[in-house]
């Protein structure tokens, strides 16, 4: 199955893509090598394979969960350029209605 210069560039178009010709040849033939391989893998009997969801046969795996040490609050804020009652101050963002 090739495809076309034709269908590559309405896809390229779809896909907003621009080539230049030299771009253009080169990927129409990688793309068509592409589709040959394919093409083989469609002739392997596969009949008597299962389906393969992963190769590892792991389950979500997550840490436990524990509290650990953290920053007390003034080692946090030790390098804020602005701080205000224990809390970091920063420039207001929101603007009010009108």
């Amino acid at each position: 199955m090739a495809i076309s210069k034709e269908e590559i560039l309405k896809v390229a178009q779809l896909a907003k893509l621009e080539f230049s010709e030299e771009e253009l040849k080169t990927f129409d033939k990688d793309l068509n090598k592409i589709l040959g391989y394919i093409e083989q893998l469609e002739e392997v009997d596969t009949s008597g394979v299962e389906t393969l969801d992963s190769i590892n046969p792991t389950e979500n795996v997550l840490r436990k969960d524990e509290n650990i040490p953290s920053l007390t609050k003034e080692q946090s804020l030790q390098n804020a350029p602005e701080k205000q009652n224990g809390f970091f101050k920063v420039p207001k963002v929101v603007q009010e209605g009108n």
